[in-house]
């Protein structure tokens, strides 16, 4: 099996990233400690598991606005039966998320609807039920449960947080799919040109269909993950993570427009943002206002990205 990683469309991104460390560094020179850098991924990684799911979808052209939602959900659904289930538990909660998944990319695919649309009522769907579920409160998790049955995503390896280590081996997966897979070059097809995709003899519908159920279960991870580290879910745990998640893809060079893009540059994004929020953090920038910031770079990278994107073609 051979990846080949294309780099192009990536130097705006790794520089601006390196720009931006400098920056940073040079308010605070705390920041380029390495526990510092480690804290910085171990924070950045269940926004990054939610953007590489989205990745997938906006590859293909289309949008979820359902990600945060979804992992609330899966969240919820752990907290309500870990006591109960153990480990069980969260195979459950994945499954939540590639159910949510595969509702918003039926109501996409199959009954035509714009996959915005879709995806906001099945966000709001998904809300309301983990509202409900969780009686509108965040479900504490026991210290010694939570201890035994998602040490995986809260310990540690050698001082490197397993939060960090999940993120790797999902970007590993996500990249080995995306680059050396059929799969991963029918999603870049359709993105690209439908009608030649069809005409390639790719199934369109399935795949309209399944990277709504990939982002599904990448929220929903990220969401367990959420759990693990704050010790609760909550119908509220990932309010925060849907803009940055969707200017975290963007930013990185995957085109709205579909046909472009790459999980190694959502790795670029994610962190770029990282070090946006650190930055802001510093300055002592509040999080609605980081919100407002959010939105601007999107709008910039939006732009950015449709002019890359009409230079590029399917390799």
């Amino acid at each position: 099996m051979k990846i080949k990683l294309n780099t192009q469309g990536i130097f705006l991104p790794f520089a601006a990233l390196v720009v931006s460390v400098g920056l940073v560094g040079a308010v605070d020179s705390t920041f380029l400690k390495p526990s510092v850098l480690i804290n910085l991924f171990a924070d950045m990684s269940t926004l990054f598991l939610m953007a590489l799911g989205l990745t997938f979808v906006i590859m293909t052209g289309s949008i979820d606005l359902s990600p945060q939602a979804v992992a609330a959900l899966s969240s919820v659904v752990l907290a309500l039966l870990l006591p109960s289930w153990g480990y069980l538990a969260i195979p459950v909660a994945l499954i939540a998320g590639v159910a949510a998944g595969a509702i918003a990319g039926v109501v996409f695919a199959i009954l035509k609807i714009p996959s915005f649309v879709a995806t906001l009522a099945v966000g709001g769907i998904t809300a309301s039920l983990t509202l409900f579920m969780s009686d509108q409160r965040a479900i504490q998790l026991d210290t010694q449960l939570r201890a035994s049955k998602l040490d995986w995503a809260i310990g540690d390896v050698f001082g490197l947080p397993n939060e960090v280590i999940v993120a790797a081996i999902a970007f590993i997966v996500m990249l080995v799919i995306e680059r050396a897979t059929p799969y991963g070059k029918a999603v870049r097809a359709v993105g690209f040109n439908e009608f030649a995709a069809r005409a390639a003899g790719i199934r369109l519908l399935w795949i309209k269909l399944s990277v709504f159920m990939v982002a599904g279960f990448m929220s929903a991870l990220s969401g367990i993950v959420l759990a693990g580290r704050l010790a609760a879910g909550s119908p509220t745990i990932a309010n925060e993570f849907l803009l940055p998640a969707i200017a975290a893809v963007v930013l990185g060079g995957t085109a709205l427009t579909g046909g472009t893009g790459s999980v190694l540059r959502t790795l670029l994004g994610v962190m770029l943002i990282a070090v946006f929020r650190t930055g802001m953090n510093f300055v002592g920038v509040d999080v609605l206002a980081q919100q407002i910031v959010f939105g601007l770079i999107l709008v910039l990278a939006v732009g950015l990205s449709i002019n890359r994107a009409s230079s590029e073609t399917v390799k």
